[in-house]
This record gives C-alpha cells, structure tokens and sequence, in this order.
C-alpha cells in the first residue's frame, strides 16, 4: 500500500479520536464538569480499529499494543452504556473478532512478520521500548477508568484518567518526534491540551 494511503488511515483514525475530544469537551464546558457522552466511545471504538490497521501497515509494534490494550474497554463502556447489545449480533462479532482476526493473519507467516515488527531497522530497540512504554502508560488509563466504572456500575472518566492521559500522551509526543510520525504527533498534541483543561474542570468542581 502507498505511503499516503497508509498515512491517511491514521489521520483518519485521530480525526475520530480527536472530535471525541471536542464533542466531550464542548459537552462538559456547557454543563461545567466533565461528562462522557455515549458518541466518545462509539468513536473511540472504530478510531481504535483502524489506527490498529495503521500500526500494522507501519510496522510498528507500540501503536498496535497501545490499540489492543484498549479495544475491549470500549466495547464494554459500550456495554455499560447499554449501546453494545443495539447492534446487529453480526456486526458485534466482526467487531469482537476483527483484532484477533488481523493478528492471526499477521503472524500466521512462519515468523516473517514478527521479525519485521521486532527488527525493523527503522526502528531501533530502544525507540520501541520507548514508544511501548509510553503507550502502556497512556492506554492504562482506560484499565483504570474500566475499574473505576464496573464499581459504579456506569461509564465515567475519573480525576485519574486525565492525569494518565497528560503522561502518557506527552511520551508519545517525544516518540512521535523521533519516529518522525506526523499522525501521532498531531493527535497527541491537541489531545493534550482538552486533557489539561478537563483535570482543570474536575478540580474546579472538586469532582472526585
């Protein structure tokens, strides 16, 4: 695949993640506290599909972990928001499936894709644990905001998402900077800023 085609499935991919964004964050400015409107996750579910598809084109190991770690965390926000079980059972398990799908075909190659994922020369070791890292850190905080929500039982974004989200992104800045990769860069520099503003919401609402 072309080179400007690869890079169009990820700008398209933070498009999506980043008018979540906006659409949360215009939302919670009107009402002056943080809200999560069902639209986030429903975004937030086909922006994850296809920057996985863009980090595989890429070769590169820290976007497809990043998108596997939070996946299944939409849907099941998706769940508790009582959207999932609206879609026709057909679209649920392409959905469902669709990862596991894209992995096994991936590396279902007598070990030539793996090889290219972990010795890509584009890529040095050290940038790879770098960019790994940074995308743990930004992705754990939908492991925390899951946890957070199957304890009340409904589908919120808590102080310390937005603390992760600030770390985390700001590390995959400085990948991005070194990776030389436009996509990451632009979405994580502007996702930065409403994550600033939303701690500032939250703290000026002495939300907890």
């Amino acid at each position: 695949m072309s080179d400007w085609l690869i890079y169009s499935l990820g700008f398209s991919a933070q498009i999506l993640f980043s008018s979540r964004l906006i659409i949360q964050w215009i939302q919670s400015e009107k009402v002056k506290k943080v809200i999560t409107p069902l639209i986030f996750w429903q975004l937030s579910l086909l922006a994850s599909f296809l920057l996985f598809v863009y980090g595989w084109f890429r070769d590169d190991f820290a976007i497809m972990l990043g998108q596997v770690i939070t996946y299944f965390v939409y849907i099941r926000n998706l769940q508790l928001n009582g959207f999932w079980k609206k879609l026709p059972l057909f679209l649920r398990g392409f959905l469902f499936l669709a990862p596991f799908l894209i992995l096994w075909y991936s590396f279902n190659n007598n070990q030539i894709d793996v090889e290219r994922v972990f010795k890509n020369e584009n890529i040095p070791w050290w940038l790879i644990v770098l960019g790994s890292v940074a995308q743990v850190i930004f992705n754990l905080r939908f492991i925390y905001q899951w946890i957070y929500s199957e304890k009340r039982k409904e589908s919120v974004l808590p102080l310390g998402f937005w603390f992760l989200s600030v770390t985390g992104s700001s590390l995959i800045i400085i990948y991005a900077v070194l990776r030389r990769d436009p996509v990451l860069f632009v979405g994580h520099l502007f996702g930065t800023v409403v994550y600033i503003r939303n701690i500032y919401l939250m703290k000026s609402s002495k939300y907890e």
